[in-house]
């Protein structure tokens, strides 16, 4: 593993030194040494639990390390509530939005200021200006989507006249062209001097926008270098325990029979978001959707799940007419949805992972006395089977990682045996490690002759995944690839209304 400290004439932003910090007998962070130096874009990856969020919040004063000292400019500094880190110039946008649903946008974003408020107006149309983005200021909160939820969080930490920038997990629900927004403005705040954080698990966008990279496992710094020193490789061997063997994740290629009746088929659909949609799947095959935020995707796999209403078309899956079913009926007649918001909508935080495992099948478990033993027993399969990392049936949801979170939730969706898996935003949040695991679920779902629906803002994944992709825009399908004419351009025109060179 390659250890090295890039050499900086000038002095840090902000220094760590020989940080600790445990909870209870659990020791999370082991001796942490870092510099965050000006005008630079530090990568920070890590799988789930080791470390990474609770070095941030150390950094923002949110928890206080047991023993290790922090430097500011050079000073040493003693950083023990969060007003302390926003006054030394320090920000955390985090991954998960936490916004006050009744407010506006504007009133969100300026919250806590103690500037002129037409000052702020200003500073903030500028730069929503700079970053190319579209949004309603005046909107509610609660009328926002994952996605622009984001956006706000981030516009709250430009806002700030910080010195360290923190980033966790900031394009986990951004399109392409937010994306792209998101990286010219981070540019911007390198050349102003600024030090960045940026927390991925995505790991292109390590060679996309950072100049070092720092690999945290188990508590303790495993990697720190140039970011041309590395490839992608070596930053997945990093991130695996040791006693996994890397391996690239590859979908395996199978061959799917479309000269056969479809499993699943969409003629004419028109809902609220989304019209004349028609579209078919068969069994064994991955179909992925792309499209930009408002393009209709959610909106229409939401329809055909149940939870919304169909104005008009069909939905037919394995021959019957399931059109405007409620949710319970679809579930029972053979389809299954994984939500893109595991933590609104695809999970009990306080139940055990047995409950929420055997959620979607508690019909066949008993309604009145559940029957424990089986219960025990299917979740105990999944375990095993998806490698879910758990001290055990009863552990509380809330308490795992997200990738052993969102494994939990794919076992439950296929627990009932589903014809059909819609999967919005399957990767969304989680590293690269839990990822592979999730590709390898997929995989053998689809070799089991399951037939897969997936919706996914990350390019790559639409890419490595799919057998054949419809792309949405402005609520209508404009584009569909075959796998061999799959690539992140294509994609990425189609998203964006660009088909054969016109709009």
């Amino acid at each position: 593993m390659v250890i090295s400290n890039p050499a900086h004439s000038e002095k840090p932003t902000v220094s760590a030194r020989s940080i600790h910090k445990s909870f209870g007998s659990n020791e999370v962070l082991k001796g942490i040494d870092i510099d965050l130096y000006p005008g630079e874009v530090l990568a920070l990856v890590g799988g789930n639990g080791a470390g990474k969020s609770t070095l941030m919040k150390i950094l923002m004063g949110i928890y206080q390390a047991d023993s290790g000292r922090l430097f500011v400019d050079g000073v040493e500094t003693k950083i023990n509530k969060p007003s302390i880190a926003l006054a030394n110039g320090i920000y955390l946008v985090p991954q998960e939005p936490m916004l006050f649903p009744n407010m506006s946008v504007e009133e969100n974003i300026i919250i806590g200021f103690n500037e002129n408020k037409a000052e702020l107006r200003n500073r903030l149309k500028d730069t929503i200006q700079t970053l190319g983005w579209e949004l309603d200021l005046k909107r509610k909160a609660l009328t926002l989507s994952i996605a622009e939820q984001q956006l706000v969080e981030i516009l709250r930490g430009l806002m700030r006249k910080s010195k360290l920038l923190i980033f966790d997990e900031p394009t986990s629900s951004l399109t392409f062209n937010e994306v792209e927004a998101l990286f010219t403005m981070i540019n911007l705040l390198r050349q102003q001097g600024l030090s960045i954080i940026y927390i991925t698990h995505r790991l292109n966008e390590v060679f996309q926008i950072a100049d070092r990279v720092v690999i945290m496992s188990d508590g303790l710094i495993t990697l720190n270098a140039p970011v041309e020193e590395v490839n992608h490789e070596i930053l997945v061997r990093g991130l695996l325990p040791t006693n996994i063997e890397y391996q690239e994740n590859k979908i395996c290629s199978i061959d799917i029979n479309r000269e056969c009746k479809p499993i699943f088929e969409v003629n004419q659909l028109t809902g609220y978001g989304f019209s004349n949609i028609s579209f078919k799947v068969y069994l064994g095959e991955i179909l992925g959707i792309a499209g930009i935020v408002g393009a209709g995707r959610t909106e229409l796999v939401t329809s055909i799940f149940g939870k919304d209403d169909i104005i008009n078309g069909k939905v037919i899956l394995d021959g019957e007419d399931i059109t405007g079913l409620s949710t319970h009926e679809v579930m029972s007649k053979g389809l299954s949805y994984v939500p893109e918001d595991r933590f609104l909508n695809g999970m009990f935080r306080i139940s055990s992972v047995a409950e929420n495992t055997t959620a979607s099948s508690v019909d066949s478990l008993g309604h009145i006395a559940l029957n424990k033993k089986r219960e025990k027993e299917i979740t105990n399969y999944f375990i095993d089977t998806f490698r879910t990392r758990v001290t055990g049936c009863e552990q509380e949801m809330g308490s795992l990682s997200g990738g052993n979170q969102q494994k939990v939730v794919i076992g439950r969706s296929i627990t009932t045996k589903p014809k059909l898996l819609i999967l919005d935003e399957p990767t969304r949040g989680i590293d690269a490690a839990a990822r592979a695991d999730v590709y390898a679920i997929i995989n053998k779902l689809r070799q089991d002759g399951m037939a897969i629906l997936i919706i996914s803002s990350d390019m790559e994944e639409i890419v490595e995944l799919s057998d054949r992709v419809l792309t949405m825009y402005s609520g209508q399908i404009v584009a569909e690839f075959n796998r061999e004419d799959v690539n992140h351009d294509s994609l990425m025109a189609a998203a964006f209304g660009i088909v054969g060179g016109k709009v």
